[in-house]
């Protein structure tokens, strides 16, 4: 499985928009959703520090989502044009793949 992990700072003012877009059924979701491979979105919130959010995109393969970004590029650009803002920062934790049995 291929795993993507973001870290956001959302301000309180802004963290129920920020879920609804950013949650498992959000805007986000439901672009990743029109692609093949796309095995869901978690969305974590710190019980620590109230502001800092996670987000776990699954795919099957690397592939899949290679292809989700050559096939949805324009859309991509325009969701993450219209939600710009909504955060104070955002950072991309890294690419994580499960680990298979011995």
């Amino acid at each position: 499985m291929h795993i993507i992990l973001w870290e956001f700072v959302v301000p309180a003012n802004a963290q129920e928009n920020f879920k609804q877009a950013y949650g498992p059924e959000g805007d986000w979701a439901r672009l990743f959703r029109r692609a093949e491979g796309y095995l869901g979105t978690e969305l974590l919130h710190s019980q620590d520090k109230p502001d800092i959010f996670l987000t776990v995109d699954r795919w099957q393969t690397a592939t899949h989502f290679e292809r989700f970004q050559d096939d949805f590029a324009h859309q991509y650009r325009e969701l993450d044009q219209k939600l710009e803002g909504i955060s104070t920062s955002e950072r991309k934790i890294g690419v994580f793949s499960t680990i298979d049995p011995i």
